[in-house]
């Protein structure tokens, strides 16, 4: 017997990064490579970009271990590792650990933590001392098991590098499979296998793969050379090429690789072992995986495991195949195994495009109309023993799970099984079917939809088949997709709406005076502002699209442009906007139309029965009631009356009181708004019938309300009848440098105690008229906005009293009312005990607390907040997330005091925080008694409340 010359992967100490030689080529050729590098996140060694430098200095600081196990095997009918060890061996690695207990046909291997991960950023990169001989030891264990020996010239085991974080992050970070191969192995692989076809493939893939992953030349490189071998030879796939192809490519690699970097494609599988464990742990830092957990809030400090596994080949002639599966739809959520698969392929074939991937089941392709063979038909008994694994593993996970697999030579091998992505609709259906079948309770299902998902369901979104050109990003203000023709002024989007033209509001900023534009137009996209601003809140409030804070747009309302990068967008161009992810796009792009499905309403249904919060909405006009009501909200939580003056017909009146000399002249004024008003509460209060219905008294400073510019003064004032100079007078004398802390709130209702009193009457009146017409009672609460102590309110609900006592004897009617406050400045929440003496309700203003305990601008916060979360100065935006530390213990605060004085005063909160999943956890932790939002938001509300019943806390959504 012929001796075996073996390579031992762990005689050499394991660089923590894998070296690279000073290139030997051209400056163009550099440039290319830089080019190459750049583009897929990391620098020519593999490793991360600079722009994971701040992110790696917060990794550096999170608590690791000494020392310990850092490595955990599986294979053989056993694991080390456990499945409730998913934050210690990552989603990949519990779920190999968990199939291989479960004596599933898992190919051996071994998890490396993501504890050491978290060591390896915390020690400039380098590993604990003692992975290397737990590493060999694990290595040395899945040889024993296949028979095979690492790096040896007979009879090789070959690997597979793959990354495995705890939160599922697909394509984020790297992979590399065939490891060990070189030029003696290959042969031994030719020869064991019997095909030098498959063993050269193998080969040229692991070149392309590693030089990719962990040297940083770019696979572009590979597929050049590919492509021109088969142009010369007469070729068009490359399947078929032969074995003496794929080895003259291989050799063309290699001196690709060694002109690249000025040395040879390594030939130790010792040392390509460990270049590809740290290009693993560098890819946790790069570009794409950064942005990829900023998106979806997961903590860099989580870290990811790396997972080496004995190779099984999908890629060994017409009986081996690779695949992924799903065990139910993730579209749809449909109960079928669902998924595509390739024949003669490794797992890259499948998502690469190069080949068109066929159904599993035979029905899938009979439905889809393909005309390849599925894998039912093709390979029935690997079929067979999927479809038994499948259920068994959902079963097992009691969850729909995403498989992937390979098939060498007739077996079936798992190597993977998670928790599969889903979309909203699929995730409803999901829940609701496996609790009725028994495999889940009712109250875990309400568990497993993700609250802010209800947004995909409640608005259009952009047809998943349409091309996106996207040409601006700003901040998905507003979820849900529109699209229209450009226009620059309110007026001009309510002139065609009512022609019946569909329109995009563009703005640079929104102010009140643009509210009816903003309804008339079908989305708003504006280039200042952040999440809070005025458009943001108001879209939201209406269900409509926006797009805040596209800083890259330019807005020239003379020219009638907007101009993207370099591009000059003409108003009545058509644009379209997608307010789930801030994009703007070029043209009319698809849309597809939401729609509730049964489970919808089931799903809310088990909810409603735990949650404790009662939900309102944020309304403030009838079709925002209506809408409301229809979402399921048990009350409005807040009615702007502010926004009901901003029509034509009403805007006039406003301005005559605004601009009144006296007192008498002022009232004069308001006789005109007072049946307005009344009319409009008369119509809340018929839509809730019997709800109850917070209204707040006037907030916004008075300037609002007024013309600006010359041009606009001018226009209003021949409209009004009035001297142009007296309007830009007064406008002068109610402009303020700082509105927000201005001539606002209770302090006009103080200053003018005439305004409060006609809508006091308008409410009171309303109440009486509504009660006759629906034989309902209503209780109106009656809110003072932006105080900071008893005496401002003591003032202004006498006012209100007063005026509650006149309607009654001028009605001879007899009603319940409540007045409170808008708690919405710390001075406030201090003073609470105080305040609840006379106040029968509290409602947390959070936008504005959130302002002033801050000392931030919402308007304005949008050119620095990105920069505070990205470098963890916050942990997320305050105006999107209430700050439980800060705002959070001013509110704990107000609700204490206030209650220790009222033991039953009724608390809640009317800022946008009310549609924050973890917000609302919040506010159930704090003991609200309820939150309220815009309508839109009430089912998302509503089943965040019942997951906090459930035990799911604000700092586990945070």
């Amino acid at each position: 017997m012929a001796k075996r010359k073996t390579v031992k992967s762990a005689t050499k100490k394991p660089s923590a990064r894998p070296s690279a030689a000073k290139s030997v080529k051209k400056p163009a050729a550099k440039a290319k490579v830089k080019a190459l590098a750049k583009a897929s996140g990391k620098s020519k060694a593999g490793k991360p970009k600079t722009v994971g430098k701040t992110v790696a200095k917060t990794v550096a600081k999170a608590p690791v271990k000494a020392s310990g196990k850092w490595v955990y095997a599986f294979g053989g009918g056993k694991a080390e590792g456990k499945p409730n060890m998913r934050n210690l061996l990552g989603g990949k690695g519990a779920g190999l650990a968990e199939m291989a207990s479960l004596g599933l046909p898992v190919p051996p291997g071994f998890t490396i933590t993501t504890e050491v991960c978290t060591y390896y950023y915390a020690n400039k990169q380098q590993y604990p001392k003692e992975l290397r001989s737990q590493v060999d030891k694990a290595l040395a264990q899945v040889g024993k098991i296949t028979g095979k020996v690492f790096g040896d010239s007979d009879n090789p085991l070959l690997v597979s590098v793959r990354s495995g974080a705890r939160a599922s992050m697909p394509g984020m970070m790297d992979t590399v499979l065939n490891l060990g191969l070189n030029d003696e192995t290959v042969e031994a692989l030719a020869k064991n296998s019997g095909d030098r076809r498959f063993a050269y493939d193998s080969y040229r893939r692991f070149i392309t793969m590693y030089s990719d992953v962990v040297l940083g030349v770019g696979h572009e490189h590979f597929e050049e050379l590919l492509d021109i071998h088969k142009e010369r030879q007469g070729y068009s796939l490359d399947t078929d090429l032969t074995d003496d192809d794929w080895a003259t490519l291989v050799e063309q690699y290699k001196k690709r690789v060694h002109e690249e970097l000025g040395k040879p494609f390594p030939q130790d599988p010792g040392e390509q072992l460990w270049g590809a464990i740290g290009a693993v742990f560098g890819s946790w830092m790069n570009q794409r995986a950064n942005t990829y957990r900023r998106l979806h809030n997961i903590p860099a400090t989580w870290g990811t495991a790396v997972n080496v596994q004995a190779m099984v080949f999908g890629n060994m002639g017409e009986t081996s195949a690779t695949g992924v599966a799903f065990t139910r739809n993730p579209s749809t959520g449909e109960k079928k195994l669902y998924g595509e698969f390739l024949i003669n392929a490794q797992g890259e074939d499948v998502v690469a495009g190069i080949r068109t991937p066929q159904e599993i089941s035979e029905a899938a392709r009979l439905e889809s109309g393909s005309d390849k063979p599925s894998l039912e038909a093709t390979l029935p008994k690997a079929y067979a023993e999927l479809t038994r694994i499948y259920n068994k593993l959902e079963r097992h996970y009691r969850d729909m799970q995403d498989l992937e697999f390979t098939i060498e030579q007739g077996k079936l091998w798992m190597l993977q099984t998670r928790s599969g992505k889903r979309t909203a609709k699929a995730s409803l259906r999901i829940a609701v079917e496996l609790a009725n079948e028994g495999l889940i309770t009712q109250n875990e299902a309400v568990l497993r939809v993700d609250p802010l998902s209800l947004d995909q369901l409640l608005h259009p979104t952009i047809d998943p088949k349409s091309a996106r050109e996207v040409i601006a990003t700003g901040l998905p203000a507003s979820p849900g997709a529109a699209a229209g023709e450009i226009v620059f002024s309110s007026d001009e989007a309510a002139q065609l709406k009512a022609d019946g033209r569909k329109v995009v509001l563009v703005r640079i900023e929104t102010s009140p005076e643009d509210i009816h534009g903003m309804h008339a137009a079908e989305g708003i996209l504006t280039t200042r502002g952040g999440m809070t601003s005025h458009a943001a809140v108001v879209a939201r409030g209406m269900g409509k699209p926006c797009v805040s804070g596209a800083g890259s747009i330019r807005v020239d309302y003379a020219a009638g442009t907007m101009t993207s990068a370099g591009r000059v967008f003409n108003k009545g161009d058509f644009i379209t906007i997608d307010g789930s992810t801030g994009q703007v796009l070029e043209g009319k792009v698809d849309m597809v139309e939401p729609q509730l499905s049964g489970e919808f309403s089931t799903l809310i249904g088990w909810a409603d029965k735990v949650r404790k919060l009662g939900v309102r909405a944020n309304a403030d006009t009838p079709a925002d009631a209506k809408a409301a009501v229809r979402f399921g909200a048990e009350g409005i939580g807040l009615c702007r009356t502010e926004h009901m003056f901003f029509n034509d017909e009403r805007i006039q009146a406003v301005r005559e009181m605004i601009l009144a000399d006296d007192e008498k002249a002022r009232r004069a004024a308001l006789a005109k708004l007072l049946p307005m008003q009344r009319d409009d509460f008369i119509a809340l209060f018929e839509t809730m019938a019997g709800r109850p219905v917070t209204i707040r008294l006037l907030d916004p400073p008075l300037h609002e309300f007024l013309p600006h510019g010359d041009e606009e003064i001018a226009e209003v004032a021949a409209a009004m009848g009035e001297d142009p100079k007296k309007l830009a007078g007064r406008a002068q004398e109610l402009s303020e440098f700082n509105p927000m802390l201005g001539f606002r709130g209770c302090r006009i209702a103080i200053a003018y105690p005439e305004i409060a009193e006609m809508q006091a009457r308008a409410i009171f009146e309303a109440a009486v008229e509504a009660a006759k017409r629906t034989a309902k009672p209503v209780v109106p609460e009656v809110m003072v906005p932006l105080i900071t102590g008893r005496p401002e309110f003591d003032l202004v609900k006498a006012r209100i009293d007063a005026m509650a006592k006149a309607v009654m004897e001028e009605t001879g009617a007899k009603f319940d009312y409540d007045v409170g406050t808008m708690i919405e400045l710390p001075r406030a929440c201090l003073m609470a005990g105080e305040i609840a003496a006379t106040a029968e309700f509290f409602s947390f203003g959070t936008n504005d607390l959130t302002q002033t305990t801050f000392g931030i601008s919402r308007d304005d916060a949008g050119s620095f907040l990105g920069t505070y979360t990205a470098r963890g100065i916050l942990p997320i935006d305050p105006f999107v997330s209430i700050d439980q530390t800060g705002v959070g213990e001013l509110v704990k605060i107000g609700v204490e005091r206030g209650r220790k004085v009222r033991p039953k005063l009724k608390v809640g909160i009317c800022g946008e925080h009310g549609g924050d999943p973890a917000s609302v956890a919040f506010c159930h932790e704090a003991k609200l008694d309820y939150v309220s939002c815009s309508p839109f938001r009430v089912p998302i509300a509503r089943l965040a409340a019942a997951q906090a019943a459930l035990g799911k806390t604000a700092a586990s959504q945070a």
